[in-house]
């Protein structure tokens, strides 16, 4: 599976979420919002012809156990959804949402958890965080053999090239400055 675009732009608000259905952008990252409004922002993105890929983990009043992800994947049905827990990805997969497991890189023990949870899981991409650390971008993406995205700290253009160059398909960022398509 490989994505179109190499600049994911994710939201924390509706004014920018806004701004994003006018974009040429083919995919938008909701990072923050309420259950209450999650499918009105869901339709409203695909309704512009987006793919909407949520952060199950920030969404306020969902729970993500079994019947919180029925309910997304039945009801919300966003494109794709973003979580640090495995759990997550395997009940979206029962809905066929693309998954995005996000990988924290705390310390080596972490990181070998990780990357062994994600071997069984077999999620389409992971977020790799902090997305400024591009020799551990290359070294994740050479063991796990999905691709990755880098996400979190990425400030400049100079850092979402470099993490492009060690091998991230492409790279998240809230920052609109970076959001050049």
């Amino acid at each position: 599976m490989s994505l179109d675009q190499t600049v994911l732009p994710a939201v924390k608000n509706m004014k920018d979420f806004e701004k994003l259905l006018q974009t040429s952008t083919d995919y938008i990252i909701i990072l923050e919002s309420r259950l209450g409004l999650l499918h009105k922002v869901v339709r409203a993105g695909q309704k512009a012809g987006k793919k909407v890929w949520v952060h199950v983990d920030l969404i306020q009043g969902l729970k993500a156990d079994d019947y919180g992800m029925e309910f997304l994947g039945r009801v919300v049905k966003p494109d794709g959804v973003i979580s640090t827990r495995s759990h997550v990805i395997q009940q979206a997969k029962k809905y066929k949402l693309t998954t995005v497991q996000r990988l924290f890189l705390i310390d080596s023990q972490a990181v070998e958890h990780n990357v062994a949870i994600i071997k069984k899981v077999m999620p389409d991409y992971v977020e790799v965080l902090p997305g400024i650390v591009p020799g551990m971008i290359k070294e994740i993406k050479d063991q796990i053999g999905v691709p990755v995205i880098a996400g979190g700290l990425i400030r400049t253009e100079k850092e979402a090239n470099a993490a492009i160059q060690s091998g991230a398909s492409a790279v998240s960022t809230s920052r609109s400055e970076l959001w050049n398509f």
